[in-house]
Order: C-alpha cells, then sequence, then structure tokens
C-alpha cells in the first residue's frame, strides 16, 4: 500500500544510513522499524508477572522488625562473640 508520510531529517538520515549498511531496501528498513516500533508501545501479554522470591532472615524472635538498628545490633554483637569464641 502507497501513503505519504513526513519524516524528520535526522530520522531519514538514519534510515538511509540502516539501508545502506544491512544492504537492503529503503522501504524493508522503513518497514522494519515500524514494526519494532510498534511491537514496542504494545507491552507484550505473554510476560509471567513479576514475582520477588523471599527468604527467611533468622533474625531474633526477641527483636521487633520494626527497630532495623536494633536488629543490627544484636545480629553484630552475635558475630563478634562468635569471633571471640573460636579465638579460644
Amino acid at each position: 500500500m502507497r501513503t505519504t508520510l513526513t519524516i524528520d531529517d535526522d530520522v531519514l538520515e538514519r534510515l538511509h544510513k540502516e539501508a545502506s549498511r544491512a544492504r537492503v531496501s529503503f522501504k524493508t528498513v522503513v518497514n522494519r522499524a515500524l514494526r519494532l516500533g510498534l511491537d514496542r508501545l504494545r507491552p507484550s501479554r505473554s510476560r509471567q508477572p513479576f514475582r520477588q522470591r523471599t527468604f527467611r532472615l533468622g533474625y531474633p524472635p526477641s527483636t521487633s522488625l520494626d527497630k532495623a538498628l536494633q536488629l543490627a545490633a544484636v545480629l553484630e554483637d552475635e558475630e563478634v562473640a562468635r569471633k571471640l569464641e573460636l579465638r579460644k
């Protein structure tokens, strides 16, 4: 099908360079570029929704998770005590 388009000069130059580089016709490059662009406009429906895997942290139950600094201090103290115990 024939149609008339107004293509910006910079886009036209890129299309001509791509046609020359790929050694294909200008028409082929324009159709390829349009297909790629249209495919990106519409999200793929076959894509699975993102799911984040979760892991148990093994935190001490006596520590409130709302107080992250307190939890970090408890874990650090336990690690220091473990290292000191190894040196004996």
